[in-house]
């Protein structure tokens, strides 16, 4: 699960941050398919043409060196209780 997109941004970082530092990059299928300002405008502007779990946000920021693979969800449960 987005294990090749990872690899990806990790084998290209220092050419990703020369050319985005900074920005949130999007990535599938080993390329970059988008560059924005927040991870939320990538998210946003990126489920418009792909399914979610397909692609890869990643801050491009120098000195990554102990990188980790998180994953973030944006759901929220509400917890209502029925009387």
């Amino acid at each position: 699960m987005l294990e090749k997109e990872f690899k990806y941004f990790k084998d290209h970082l220092s050419e990703l941050v020369q050319e985005y530092q900074g920005k949130f990059v999007v990535i599938k299928n080993n390329s970059v398919i988008g560059v924005y300002e927040s991870d939320e405008e990538a998210y946003n502007e990126s489920k418009k043409d792909h399914e979610l779990g397909t692609f890869l946000i990643q801050h491009c920021l120098p000195g990554d060196n102990d990188l980790k693979l998180t994953f973030h969800s944006r759901v929220v449960f509400n917890h209502a209780t029925q009387v």
